[in-house]
C-alpha cells in the first residue's frame, strides 16, 4: 500500500512543481544570503578605512556596526519569507499531492 502512494505522489505532475519551485527558491535565498555575507566579508578585507568611519563628526560607532547588524537583520527577514512561503504555498500544495494519492 505504501509503494502505490509513493509512486502516485512521484508520478503527480504537482510533486514535480513543487520540488522545482522549492529547490529554485532555496537556491535564489542561498545565493542572496552568500552574496550578503561574502559581500560584508569582502568588506572587511579590502575596505577597512570605510567601515572604520564613525557615524557622525563625534561618534564612537563606526560604519561597520549597523552594516553587520544589517546583515544580521537581512538573515532573519530571508529566513522568515522563505518560512512564511514554505508554510504556506509549499504545504498546501503538499497537502493537494497527498490528498490526490489517497
Amino acid at each position: 500500500m505504501q509503494g502505490n502512494v509513493y509512486e502516485k505522489i512521484r508520478a503527480n505532475p504537482k510533486y514535480r512543481q513543487l520540488k522545482d519551485t522549492r529547490n529554485t527558491y532555496g537556491w535564489i535565498m542561498t545565493i542572496l544570503m552568500l552574496v550578503v555575507y561574502y559581500g560584508f566579508v569582502a568588506l572587511i578585507a579590502f575596505n577597512k578605512s570605510f567601515l572604520a568611519q564613525p557615524l557622525g563628526s563625534t561618534g564612537v560607532t563606526t560604519i561597520g556596526i549597523p552594516i553587520g547588524v544589517g546583515v544580521i537583520l537581512f538573515t532573519i527577514v530571508i529566513t522568515g519569507i522563505y518560512v512564511r512561503r514554505a508554510n504556506t504555498e509549499f504545504d498546501a500544495l503538499k497537502e493537494e499531492i497527498i490528498r490526490e494519492a489517497k
